[in-house]
């Protein structure tokens, strides 16, 4: 029998963690899975462990791992997997696969875009946007998320587009943040957050566009969330790993 865990990172604010849960119960929506459970990796529960046992509690003999991050960072490449393989040596009789995270997808992208238009001040005639992502010291994470302000760049002609960190990487979002502020060029500032759910990070980006008296205006726009397209894009990769689903 199939089953399917979601695994998200986990997070000290409890309206993050209601978000991920909240999240987790739509996405079971759209598998004809009818084992389906949730694992976090850290400062949340239930865990990866307990979620998994969950899993085979109910029957699972294959077990399709999905993690809910928008790269392949340290946490997908090297956390999980270890893990996982304590997991499989204590059931080995089940089959386990790590599916794929969101990674660069053009869904994303227009959904970005979706996002600006949303807040976009009706008076500015010269906004910024400002792209921001987590961060990480993962090269290759690093390079996809480059990819996705390429790719919203050359989407968004004629709009001056600059990116920036929230941690773990440079260049830091709050110190890009006060650069385009001072710009004469620049009439309003908009911040979006390439994340998945709000909570920690998201709170951190708001102290930060407070503590700017700036006589522009900053929009902070919405995170990824619940969005339909994402969650077109999590069938995705679910299917990758339960084709027949």
């Amino acid at each position: 029998m199939k089953g399917i865990l979601y695994v998200c990172h986990g997070s000290r604010s409890k309206d993050g963690y209601r978000e991920a849960v909240a999240f987790v119960e739509k996405a079971k929506r759209f598998m004809s899975v009818s084992i389906q459970e949730i694992g976090f990796l850290e400062l949340a529960k239930p865990t990866i462990e307990e979620g998994f046992c969950r899993c085979v509690e109910r029957g699972a003999t294959e077990i399709a791992v999905v993690p809910l991050f928008l790269f392949a960072a340290g946490h997908v490449k090297q956390d999980i997997p270890e893990r996982l393989n304590v997991l499989k040596s204590m059931f080995p009789f089940v089959v386990v696969s790590l599916g794929e995270p969101f990674g660069v997808h053009e869904r994303l992208i227009a959904l970005l875009i979706e996002r600006v238009n949303e807040k976009r001040p009706l008076k500015a005639k010269r906004p910024a946007i400002l792209l921001v992502g987590r961060g990480t010291s993962d090269v290759e994470a690093k390079e996809a998320f480059q990819e996705v302000v390429q790719l919203f760049r050359s989407h968004m002609s004629g709009h001056y587009v600059k990116s920036g960190f929230l941690a773990a990487a440079e260049p830091r979002f709050d110190q890009v943040l006060a650069e385009t502020l001072e710009e004469e060029a620049v009439d309003a500032v908009l911040v979006v957050p390439y994340l998945l759910f709000n909570g920690v990070l998201i709170n951190k980006m708001k102290r930060a566009i407070c503590s700017l008296s700036a006589a522009k205006g900053v929009v902070l726009c919405e995170s990824l969330g619940s969005h339909p397209a994402v969650y077109r894009v999590l069938v995705e990769r679910i299917k990758k790993v339960l084709p027949d689903r």
